[in-house]
């Protein structure tokens, strides 16, 4: 494995972990200033909605697991499809699941370190 592979692995585990704790500052790092996000039913959104939409899930618990179906590397771009299973549970303890894949698109940028820098997301409720 790639010392870039790895990399782009411990941002994925970083990113799950951080949102696991609600630890939006962290999640936010691992992102680019322009980062968009792409999900059904809504027009794509930024780093700045985002944060918004993160405030708004304060006191709710976030459980889950991530796996890389596919990673590949272009120079100081990747991509990568994840398969992600979550559960949500807000204060009133009624818990949502979601599952499905996201195909995400990370760019190396001058510091070295790889962020998202794309994201759709396919997440679907399941129960």
């Amino acid at each position: 494995m790639s010392d870039d592979e790895r990399a782009i692995r411990q941002v994925v585990e970083t990113w799950m972990a951080a949102s696991k704790r609600g630890d939006t500052a962290t999640v936010l790092g691992l992102m680019t200033d322009d980062a968009i996000f792409m999900v059904p039913g809504q027009e794509p959104f930024g780093k700045e909605a985002f944060a918004a939409a993160s405030k708004g899930m304060e006191g709710m618990k976030l459980d889950g697991k991530s796996e890389i179906v596919e990673l590949k590397i272009l120079g100081d771009w990747a991509f990568i499809r994840n398969h992600i299973d979550i559960a949500v549970t807000p204060p009133d303890g009624n818990t949502v699941r979601r599952a499905g894949y996201t195909l995400t698109l990370l760019h190396k940028e001058a510091d070295g370190q790889w962020r998202l820098a794309r994201d759709a997301n396919l997440l679907t409720v399941r129960n």
